[in-house]
């Protein structure tokens, strides 16, 4: 598209100058001026349509057959999870009585919601480059509840959630991407038996760990991309860098404060997303 923009801006350059030197050399006049102004609007109509023609209209094919070709594999990678999911709760109901296999059974059902969620994902990250993803009215609440519902499963820290009744306008999906990238960064860098809260307070989100915190040096890195404070735990690197880029996209202020060997604390100034009634 950048080339494609500067070719077609170097050859309108061109053009001028032709329409100036053709205008100096002959005269000015009505006559002379329309002669050269059509001369002008042909050569540049027919410089668009090779342009149209032989750079944009591909890439909008390209994007056509993208976007046909993941719905038809996103479509099949949603059977087996469907069948999965489906089959796990049949058995469940059989094996009621049966502790161990309603044990392995939970443990097949909460990988299958995982799988479901990377399907999401997935779906969401496709169609983000494809076309703007469509913004909805979500309840903060609902939303935040049952994100941490699914990190409980881990069976690792507990969480106290406090906030309102408060409604946002968001991506939803990217916001729940962020909201999951901050929890699994506290319960990483804390320890398991220790409290993760969340809270509102006005329209500024918070999520604190008691974990192992950050100094000012590792602070002013927190955002950079493959950047660890601690190479030992897992992970990319890449989680605090996406969850900026989606703050700064959807008109979040956000905010990291931490101290070392006391805990981290990041702070999401939701006004720009809050709906009022």
């Amino acid at each position: 598209m950048l080339l494609a923009a500067l070719g077609y801006f170097s050859s309108v350059a061109i053009l001028l100058s032709f329409l100036y030197w053709f205008l100096k050399n002959e005269g000015f006049s009505e006559v002379n001026f329309l002669v050269a102004v059509l001369l002008v609007l042909i050569l540049a109509g027919g410089w668009g349509y090779i342009i149209s023609s032989h750079i944009l209209a591909p890439k909008a094919q390209l994007d056509a057959n993208l976007s046909h070709l993941s719905s038809e594999i996103l479509h099949e990678l949603n059977i087996p999870v469907a069948t999965i999911k489906a089959n796990a709760s049949m058995l469940k109901k059989h094996l009621q009585e049966e502790e161990r296999s309603l044990k392995r059974l939970e443990r097949i059902e909460a990988s299958s919601d995982r799988l479901e969620r990377l399907y999401e994902e997935l779906v969401y990250s496709i169609q983000k480059e494809i076309h703007p993803i469509e913004k909805e009215e979500v309840t903060l609440y609902h939303l935040l509840h049952e994100r941490i519902e699914a990190f409980k499963s881990f069976g690792r820290n507990s969480f106290h959630l406090d906030v309102g009744e408060m409604k946002i306008r968001v991506d939803r999906i990217g916001f729940e991407k962020m909201i999951d990238n901050l929890l699994m960064n506290a319960m990483k860098y804390s320890d398991k038996t220790s409290l993760i809260s969340v809270v509102l307070d006005g329209n500024v989100l918070t999520i604190s760990d008691e974990g192992v915190g950050m100094d000012e040096a590792e602070l002013l890195k927190v955002y950079e991309r493959y950047y660890q404070s601690d190479r030992k735990k897992e992970g990319k690197g890449i989680g605090l860098a996406l969850v900026k880029a989606y703050c700064n996209d959807e008109g979040i202020g956000i905010q990291i404060k931490s101290k070392k060997g006391e805990g981290t604390s990041v702070l999401l100034d939701l006004s720009g997303v809050h709906v009022r009634t």
